[in-house]
């Protein structure tokens, strides 16, 4: 089947725009990921080792005022604690409004959509809600800039977040027989080697058991965060001795992060991890049910290649399943937000200078009401993949109520109902929408007429 531009845009990019021209290959597509992250660097999202305020920002803060001597001194010290939340709350919409704006605006849209992908792969919410500002800068530093490179790249900086550590409770885990256990009583905690293995590479049911399970976790003891170092390996908290995963046997000497670097690395290389892996990509491009040939195509592309990751998305791309007509996958809420500003053309300076209220009036709510609070899946698998998590009455209803109230508070005028199908749908729209937006009284209706359609809510 031939490449087709304007499918390409809605599956595997952030949609039609009036703005932006559309890709006229594969080979095109996979160039721009290949090369410079452009969209990027027009809208720097500070990472996570450089973004203020920090962790330790918020600990110094917290701790002025419970050291506070005297009522003036408590009452400055609180003063810094609503300052800091403030300029956190300033990063979180400001970062938000970066990432669309990207999606608006790039023609590199192949690139945001694996962005996302990984991110929820490897998701990470806040275990307090005050460092939800972290998220983004968490996806810029470990999972953005590996999405065009070597699987196991971006498993490591995963795994050694400061995010995903706590996330997944890993900073509680201690070797039972290390010298920090001894002391303190404390043992392991699996949250971490469970989901390293049933998510992140082999996948559920892959070869590995609960003896696996429990000494991978005793091999990732030692690895830790907090305010002050981030994410370290910390040797007395480490399990001592040598830990066999899957058949093979790392440490025994002294302990080290090395260790747990390598076995990382054989996961990342383990058959299991390959299939895991590109039928993920197959269910979230492409369609519900993944064709057992392109998933063994792209697997056996996977290993062959180290696990390189653009080889796989190539043979993704270049199947004749990848281009068919059928619209098979819904638009997850935050897709469906973003390329409907990206068809309406926002402006991306109008967007930035939108205050924290009115994005989350435009955003974190309605988001929140279709089913989907930003960078809040309800479990370390993310967000689900099938139709039904989306097509609910009240999600249905979050997306219908955006789509005839925001537009018209993001962009005035707004264009012609009768013009604006074409670029949100392509030269060849549903007649029946062309009919309905062609009727409507109003601009507003009729371009709420269009994002609401089952054509648009599709890719």
């Amino acid at each position: 089947m031939p490449f087709d531009p304007i499918l390409a845009s809605i599956r595997f990019g952030c949609g039609l725009s009036p703005d932006v021209q559309t890709q006229t290959s594969i080979d095109d597509m996979l160039a721009l990921l290949d090369g410079p992250d452009m969209a990027a660097q027009q809208f720097p999202i500070q990472s996570y080792d450089t973004v203020r305020p920090s962790r330790l920002d918020f600990r110094i803060a917290g701790g002025a005022v419970a050291e506070a001597e005297n009522e003036a001194a408590r009452d400055a010290a609180q003063q810094a604690v609503r300052q800091i939340r403030a300029e956190a709350s300033d990063v979180w919409k400001t970062s938000t409004a970066l990432q669309l704006s990207r999606e608006i605006t790039t023609a590199d849209g192949f690139r945001e959509r694996l962005t996302r992908f990984w991110a929820d792969h490897f998701t990470a919410p806040p275990t307090n809600g005050q460092w939800r500002y972290l998220v983004y800068p968490y996806i810029e530093q470990d999972i953005r800039a590996h999405v065009n490179g070597q699987f196991v790249d971006m498993l490591r900086a995963a795994v050694m977040s400061p995010l995903l550590i706590q996330y997944l409770s890993q900073n509680r885990s201690v070797g039972p027989n290390s010298d920090n256990g001894i002391r303190t009583g404390r043992g392991l905690n699996e949250n971490l080697a469970r989901e390293i293995l049933e998510l992140h590479t082999l996948g559920v049911g892959g070869a590995y058991t609960q003896t696996d399970v429990r000494e991978f976790a005793e091999l990732l003891t030692g690895i830790s965060t907090n305010v002050k170092q981030g994410a370290f390996f910390e040797p007395n908290r480490a399990e001592p001795g040598a830990e066999t995963v899957l058949g093979r046997t790392y440490g025994g000497d002294v302990e080290s992060l090395d260790h747990i670097m390598a076995a990382l690395g054989d996961l990342a290389r383990h058959p299991d991890t390959g299939r895991h892996l590109s039928a993920k990509l197959v269910e979230h491009f492409i369609g519900p049910e993944p064709h057992p040939d392109l998933v063994a195509a792209m697997a056996r592309t996977y290993d062959q290649t180290d696990g390189n990751l653009m080889a796989v998305y190539d043979v993704m791309l270049r199947d004749e399943g990848a281009w068919s007509p059928e619209l098979r996958k819904v638009k997850q809420p935050f897709g469906f937000v973003s390329s409907s500003m990206r068809a309406l053309a926002v402006s991306t300076d109008d967007l930035m200078d939108l205050s924290y209220s009115d994005v989350a009036r435009m955003v974190f709510r309605p988001l929140t009401y279709m089913g989907q609070t930003i960078h809040e899946p309800v479990g370390p698998d993310g967000w689900a993949e099938d139709d039904e998590a989306w097509i609910t009455p009240q999600g249905m209803a979050g997306r219908i109520t955006w789509a005839m109230q925001m537009p018209e508070r993001l962009l005035d005028p707004l264009p012609d109902p009768r013009e604006f199908i074409y670029h949100a749908l392509g030269p060849t729209p549903p007649d029946a929408v062309v009919f309905a937006a062609g009727a409507a009284e109003t601009a507003s209706d009729g371009v709420g007429i269009v994002l609401a359609s089952a054509a648009f809510q599709r890719r």
